[in-house]
């Protein structure tokens, strides 16, 4: 709606900042408020530090999400597909939400069989809307559209999980996500065209917002409601980027995070096989527990790698 009105006298780049602006104002007032239906932490019993959290409001995520919803529906132009991701990521919310709010949580199969429900919609809307030809380095690869929806159903998975898996440290989650948002927006603005460029700084403006409250030591927490649509929405941009294995480099600490955890359960509970036996997962609990690194150090020395390989990937790609 305002994306039409603002056009006539702002460059994209002011827009961008003034959608930006926006997005952290609101977020940033609605936290502020405390909402009473906010469920509080109970602790995470296997977690390092979990007993820290037990009491903090818990699944701000579901502000941050319908945030952003209202924030990219009046600044963007509403399209069928734009429409699509703005349904199922406040789907995947929705889910993440109950589960943060349930006296019961969730198994991670009824959230992994919910989780590639929506991952499989979201890869049919895009590719019944875009393109399945894709980069690897300078080369391009046109890819089978079933094929493509396998990918990306993967893609997408991964990305929901490992981001999920992440947010486990103050401000870890929100401060890798906005590194690889804004990494992913300002290398392949071309290819992810003005639209989603505004549509990844506003949720880059909800995240700031969420980190006023969430640095160390936290007073809210996203939990399932937050990151799991920020791990759909990094992926996405990935996907609009063309660039599918610049996944690798621009969400490298989130993937090295919480992959080794994933591979470690998937080996353990369906092949019977126990890996990584000495090694703490997501790799932060590791870093903390047998390392001695602060919550700070985490977020600091991580987000300095993420930036690095940031910078890598922009290199590759000039």
């Amino acid at each position: 709606m305002l994306f039409y009105i603002f056009d006539s006298f702002t460059t994209i780049s002011q827009y961008i900042a003034i959608a930006s602006i926006l997005a952290f104002a609101v977020c940033f007032l609605l936290l502020k408020l405390k909402l009473p239906f906010l469920p509080k932490d109970k602790g995470r019993a296997f977690a390092v530090n979990g007993e820290a959290s037990k009491g903090k409001i818990r699944g701000v995520g579901i502000i941050m999400i319908c945030a952003f919803m209202l924030c990219s529906a009046f600044l963007l132009p509403v399209t069928k597909e734009f429409l699509c991701y703005n349904v199922l990521i406040f789907l995947e919310m929705l889910s993440g939400y109950l589960d943060d709010a349930s006296d019961n949580p969730w198994s991670d199969y009824k959230k992994g069989f919910i989780d590639l429900i929506i991952c499989i919609i979201i890869s049919v809307v895009f590719v019944y809307n875009n393109s399945t030809t894709v980069m690897i380095f300078d080369y391009e690869i046109y890819v089978h559209p079933v094929i493509f929806v396998i990918l990306s159903t993967i893609l997408l998975w991964i990305g929901i999980n490992v981001t999920n898996c992440s947010d486990g440290v103050d401000g870890l989650c929100a401060t890798l996500s906005t590194i690889s948002l804004l990494s992913i927006s300002l290398i392949f603005y071309n290819q992810i065209g003005e639209q989603y460029a505004v549509y990844s700084f506003i949720m880059v403006g909800i995240l700031i917002a969420y980190l006023c409250f969430n640095t160390s030591p936290s007073s809210q927490l996203m939990g399932d409601a937050g990151s799991r649509p920020i791990g759909i929405l990094i992926v996405l941009m990935i996907l609009k980027s063309s660039h599918p294995l610049s996944y690798l480099l621009l969400s490298a600490v989130l993937l090295v995070d919480g992959i080794a955890g994933l591979i470690k359960i998937f080996l353990k509970r369906f092949l019977k096989i126990e890996v990584l036996k000495n090694i703490r997962t997501p790799i932060h609990d590791e870093m903390r527990k047998n390392h001695g690194w602060s919550d700070t150090q985490v977020v600091v020395r991580f987000s300095i790698i993420q930036v690095f390989l940031s910078s890598i990937q922009y290199i590759i790609c000039r």
